[in-house]
């Protein structure tokens, strides 16, 4: 069919306002001279073509950052891009989109301005413009005088993740199009599933789409629909310039009652199926529009359990949302492979959900990633809207900075535009219009009216604040609207050095109960490799201030709480590589029991959103993956938390469970525990039966006590299934000291973090014996793929603790990245054998050649 649409990615340049003397009509005629500006890419912020024509450098190393003058961006940049249309696209309908622009904008075609910026204002505003009268066959020039945020304007910010871009965003940051029809357009096509979720052998589709006649006559013709082998139709008049909204209904269509359907379902829980449904409006004399779009059988609900918490069933049944949050990169630079690496990342640590507060991607290849992958995700605005410190103004303590009639308006269509054209992905199974507080009420009834008007498919929250930030300080009081009440979630942190102990005895802030919508236990170094790509090597060593520079802002620009922590627990770092070493024994201690307490609280807890998932730039803080896409100990901890069906250790009670994430009954498992003293001998062992029902979490054993052991000792979890096969592992190290918070110092400054009084003591694990390893791999090659299986042995009498296995080019040294290893940071009992595989794409390895690097704990040396 011919195409309908074409992205106008091509041929941009851009250039400071301050460089030009002409103004919107010259500057989009042809002929105007550009050889003095910037090749540009789009989407891309204005900053980012500067850095990718080397008018600034390796920008993220250091503070670079700072020398790249911020003034330049206070006056309008331009973006000037030519297009040619044949004679027959010329003589259709055409269209102009704008999907994001930050922050506004006069848009000028061929030296006629078709939007002033008093209509292109709003980076979260989509923009579609009839230009026909405007275009000619033949070459077209497009110009774009982009106007910065200013302060108190609703634009992109980091919060206080990280450094601010020096260029605030401003740029065209998601694509341009062009769209073209024959007098009749195909807009924003809908498909509403509903089906009876205790028996979901038959699924209702309503379709609903909007009809534009852009002619001024009267039209008539038959709008046609498919899905798969699925043929449906109905004949529709349009009146002359008339909008239209037209649905086929399961009552007047029976073909859309679909028998069997396959349902979309989270990670871990089952398949995400997809349907794709097509649409075509046919005149008389031809088709005049095409559209298509995926969508998903599945049916969302919240429901409130006994403690009064919010929690979310997808096809009928009570998920705990295990999720990270997300940021796009600094300079919303990520790339289509980018995001599919890190959503994959997001799949291969079992994770089922990312949160986007206010980042929502460049393009809508982030929603079909996390559609194809099963990913859930919570969609809403930043509080970065809610706090003078960020937005710019003075903000009221309950609403934020959105009071004004205006900008409620502004807020109000951009939710309504993006509603409209995310409303189809299943992934999205939430819509917050609130972080930290609740909107103004006059916004929030125009938010609810565009919701019951738009999509009923999945809940409202009005803020994933809830019990939380009010006026910027958590609280242990609700924010209530007026309007809808409670949100029934949490954001009570912390956010700084958490020990695992507080996931599970916690009661009142942030642990292992209800919905924390974001929280994690601190900062999260990345692996030496990382660490070198971000800080010059005069300030590898100590800690300085080029560090703080890459952590966040205000309280967390500081890695003080997490140094102490480290230094405490297993002694003092001597330099930076055995700072970055114990760093990743912290990173996974502390990560795996924070989504663990949610596992095993299963029965009053909801879900938990770690913050973050990863990084805006190269950073200290906050990520379970970089910049650089090199894991780090908590991707591993994660990882091994979420396991569907593991057994874990209970720090309060001392207690092992099973967890079962399955939609089926588990049973005829084993479970083999284990402990060990820190000179490997064992001091307990007991096999206990299992047989589970489906998504539980079951108390198994509560570890007897052990008073002359060690002081640092070790937990060997194993689970065998019914065949004898051991199909999970679980390793911890453990304290005779215990880890004893300050409850008592909870309201005293603003609890981002609970102070601890005493620290758990791991140093004995310095004296643990060096290991040799019998090590054997293989790689091997596939089309786009290279595997390599890696078979370990620890031939001695002491456990191998902590090892770590990677993949580097024999020539560069550099770790190959993304890599997947199936686990990674493992420990090895005495004589025992482990078989870990990881895959990696052949294009990241060429000129080269992967070679195998093992590093652990207590390894006599490097094994290659």
């Amino acid at each position: 069919m011919t195409s309908f649409s074409n992205i106008l990615s091509e041929n941009w340049k851009l250039q400071s306002s301050e460089k030009i003397e002409l103004g919107g009509k010259e500057i989009s005629s042809p002929g105007y001279a550009t050889s003095e500006w910037v090749p540009a890419d789009v989407p891309a912020t204005v900053l980012a073509s500067l850095v990718k024509n080397h008018l600034y450098n390796d920008p993220y190393f250091g503070t670079n950052m700072k020398d790249i003058p911020s003034d330049q961006f206070k006056v309008p940049w331009w973006y000037r891009t030519n297009f040619d249309l044949d004679p027959g696209q010329a003589g259709k309908t055409v269209l102009i989109g704008f999907d994001g622009l930050n922050y506004k904008a006069t848009i000028w075609l061929n030296g006629q301005q078709i939007a002033t910026s008093k209509t292109a204002i709003g980076a979260y505003r989509r923009l579609k413009l009839n230009i026909t009268e405007y275009v000619v066959p033949g070459n077209n020039v497009l110009a774009l005088e982009i106007i910065p945020p200013q302060a108190g304007d609703f634009s992109i910010g980091f919060v206080d993740w990280n450094i601010d871009p020096p260029d605030n965003n401003m740029g065209i940051f998601r694509e341009v199009t062009l769209h073209f029809n024959c007098g009749v357009s195909i807009e924003n096509p809908f498909v509403n599933t509903d089906f009876n979720t205790e028996i979901p052998k038959q699924a209702a589709l309503t379709i609903t789409t909007e009809l534009v006649n852009y002619t001024n006559e009267t039209v008539s013709g038959i709008l046609k629909g498919a899905i798969d082998k699925l043929l449906f139709n109905k004949p529709v008049t349009l009146a002359p310039g008339e909008q239209k909204c037209v649905s086929f209904t399961p009552e007047e269509f029976l073909e859309l009652n679909i028998l069997n359907p396959a349902l979309w379902w989270p990670n871990n829980l089952g398949r995400p199926s997809l349907y794709k449904l097509e649409l075509l409006f046919e005149n008389s004399r031809e088709v005049t529009d095409f559209n298509e779009v995926v969508f998903g059988i599945r049916k969302v609900e919240d429901y409130i359990n006994e403690e009064g918490h919010r929690g979310f069933k997808i096809n009928g049944k009570k998920v705990l949302i295990k999720g990270a949050g997300w940021t796009d990169d600094l300079f919303l630079q990520d790339t289509h492979e980018s995001l599919e690496t890190q959503i994959a990342y997001v799949k291969h640590m079992n994770l089922n959900c990312i949160r986007l507060e206010g980042f929502w991607g460049k393009d809508p290849r982030l929603y079909d990633l996390c559609d194809r992958n099963g990913i859930l995700m919570m969609v809403g605005w930043s509080c970065h809207w809610e706090h003078e410190q960020y937005l710019g103004k003075p903000v009221d303590p309950l609403y934020g900075g959105i009071t004004e009639p205006e900008e409620i308006d502004l807020i109000a269509q951009s939710w309504e535009d993006q509603i409209l054209w995310l409303r189809n992905h299943p992934a999205i199974f939430v819509w917050n219009v609130g972080s930290d507080k609740v909107p103004h009420p006059e916004l929030e009834k125009k938010y609810i009216e565009s919701f019951n008007k738009y999509d009923t498919t999945r809940p409202y929250l009005n803020s994933t604040g809830g019990v939380g930030s009010e006026q910027g300080i958590i609280t242990d009081e609700e924010v209530i609207s007026e309007i809808s009440g409670s949100s029934r979630v949490k954001m009570l942190g912390p956010y700084a050095y958490t020990p695992p102990v507080y996931w599970y005895t916690d009661k009142k802030l942030g642990g292992a109960y209800g919905f924390n919508t974001e929280t994690c236990p601190g900062a999260n170094v990345p692996p030496l490799e990382s660490i070198k790509k971000m800080i010059p090597a005069a300030h590898l060593w100590p800690i300085d201030e080029i560090w703080e520079y890459h952590c966040g802002k205000n309280d967390f620009r500081t890695l003080d709480r997490y140094k102490k922590a480290l230094d405490e627990r297993y002694g003092e770092a001597t330099d930076v590589t055995d700072f970055a070493k114990k760093a990743q024994l912290l990173n996974y201690e502390l990560m795996r029991p924070m989504f663990e307490a949610f596992q095993a609280n299963k029965s009053i807890a909801t879900g938990v959103v770690q913050w973050m998932l990863n990084s805006a730039l190269p950073n200290m803080y906050w990520q379970l993956y970089d910049s650089y896409l090199m894991p780090n100990g908590a991707f591993y901890g994660t990882k091994k938390a979420c396991e569907p069906l593991h057994l874990l250790y209970n720090y309060d009670n001392h207690t092992i469970y099973i967890i079962n994430d399955h939609l089926h009954a588990v049973t005829n498992h084993r479970a083999h525990i284990r402990v060990f003293d820190i000179n490997s001998a064992e001091v307990f062992n007991k096999i206990v039966d299992i047989d589970i029902a489906e998504e539980s979490a079951t108390e198994l054993l509560k570890l007897p006590d052990h008073p002359d052991i060690s002081t640092t000792w070790f937990l060997d979890l194993r689970l065998v299934d019914d065949k004898g096969d051991e199909i999970g592992n679980n390793f911890y190290w453990l304290s005779t000291r215990k880890d004893i918070l300050d409850y008592e110092a909870e309201f005293e400054e603003w609890p981002f973090y609970t102070p601890t009084k005493v620290y758990a003591d791991y140093t004995q694990l310095q004296s643990l014996p060096e290991v040799n390893l019998n090590i054997n791999h293989y790689f091997e090659n596939a089309v786009d793929r290279q595997t390599v299986t890696v078979t370990i042995e620890n031939p001695g009498d002491c456990i191998a603790f902590f090892i770590d296995l990677n993949i580097s080019g024999e020539k560069s040294g550099q770790t190959i990245l993304p890599v997947f290893w199936d686990d990674n940071y493992i420990s090895l009992l005495p004589g025992e054998t482990r078989e870990v595989q990881a895959s990696f794409a052949v294009k990241d390895i060429v000129n080269d050649r992967p070679v195998l690097k093992v590093n652990g704990w207590n390894l006599k040396h490097n094994e290659n």
